[in-house]
Formats: structure tokens, sequence, C-alpha cells
């Protein structure tokens, strides 16, 4: 089979976010200006340069009280900061519920039953039980072709792990499971790892 975009696949559902898989979580927390946390995920995320660690999310839908964005995007604009929290298999519940539409303002937190911690570099919220947070300063907010759709990058100003996911001084996935986003309403669970040594290892 092939299709152009433009001309539509024929398909029941989109194979698009199938065939790019499976793509990290990119559970994103904020504070506005007015002290209100919001936290939110993303399947658009990834890390995308080591020196200095920088990361990246893309939010492609729209509020209609949020202009041409949605609340993460909007506050970010806002403030310069997020934090990007790692979501576990334990957490997939939490992490469905924080995706609800809920009016700007409304604590995601709250309404997902989840603890909430300070960061340290940047003034923002992180999900307590996350393995892993990363803390960042925006460095671009790119418009991307359609209508609401934008690209955050950012770079990672603070590191938290869960000391219990480090061993034999690595982080060690399988000790949480990361939660994976497939195609459709499809997820997957990390949980058996292979080493690959490259040729000029």
């Amino acid at each position: 089979m092939f299709y152009r975009p433009e001309d539509g696949h024929d398909l029941p559902h989109n194979p698009f976010n199938a065939i790019v898989t499976p793509r990290p979580i990119g559970w994103i927390s904020t504070r506005d200006s007015e002290g209100r946390d919001n936290l939110a995920p993303y399947s658009f995320f990834n890390a995308v340069a080591y020196v200095p660690p920088q990361v990246m999310f893309s939010s492609t839908g729209v509020k209609d009280d949020r202009g041409d964005t949605k609340d993460s995007v909007a506050v970010i604009r806002e403030t310069g900061v997020f934090c990007v929290n790692i979501v576990s298999a334990a957490l997939q519940d939490a992490m469905n519920a924080s995706s609800a539409t809920l009016p700007a303002g409304n604590d995601e937190f709250a309404h997902a039953g989840l603890e909430k911690l300070e960061c340290e570099s940047i003034n923002a919220p992180r999900v307590a039980a996350s393995p892993a947070s990363l803390e960042c300063k925006v460095t671009q907010i790119i418009k991307l072709e359609g209508a609401s759709n934008h690209l955050v990058l950012g770079e990672v100003t603070g590191v938290h792990m869960n000391d219990a996911c480090i061993k034999d001084g690595r982080f060690d996935v399988t000790t949480f499971q990361p939660l994976s986003r497939l195609g459709y309403r499809d997820y997957a669970v990390v949980k058996d790892l292979f080493e690959l040594t490259r040729p000029d290892d």
C-alpha cells in the first residue's frame, strides 16, 4: 500500500501514529504566573541532544480557552520553563486521567490524584512518583505546518532520579518499566532489554 497524506489513506484510522512507534511519553508539568499548576502527557516527545542535554515535545491540539494551542504551550510561552516527568507502568492510569480536557487553570495533579513536589532549578511542580523528572528552560518554540502544531525545545537544567532505579551505576529502566505510546489507543511497557555493541566500540 502507498498513499499520499494529502489524498487520504482510505483506512478507518490514521496509520501514521502506528508507524512511528514506540514513542516515549513526555508528561509535561508547568506553573503559570498566577501559581496554577498543570500536567499533561504528550507522545510526540524525545531527547534531542547530549551536551547540553535537550529535549523536545510537540503539541498538536487546540483548546477554546487557549487560542491557538493547549494549556502546556500557553503556560510555557508565559514562563519559559517546564518539567518532563517520565511515566512508569504503575502511573499509566494517572497519566491517562491527566489527559482529560479541563478548563484552563484546573490542576490535573489533583484531578489524577497525584502528589507533587517542587522543582529545584525552575518554578514548576513535578510528579512525586515519577521515576525521573527533567527540569527544562525553553530554548525555542517553533510553529509547525498546520493550524495548531507547536514544537517546544528545552535545555535540561536539573535532573531528578529515584535512587531505587539506579543499579550498578546505571539508570535501570526495568526497575520501573517505562510506558510508551503506540498507534491508535495502544500502549506498551518496556520489560525486556538486550544490548548491541557498535562495530567501532
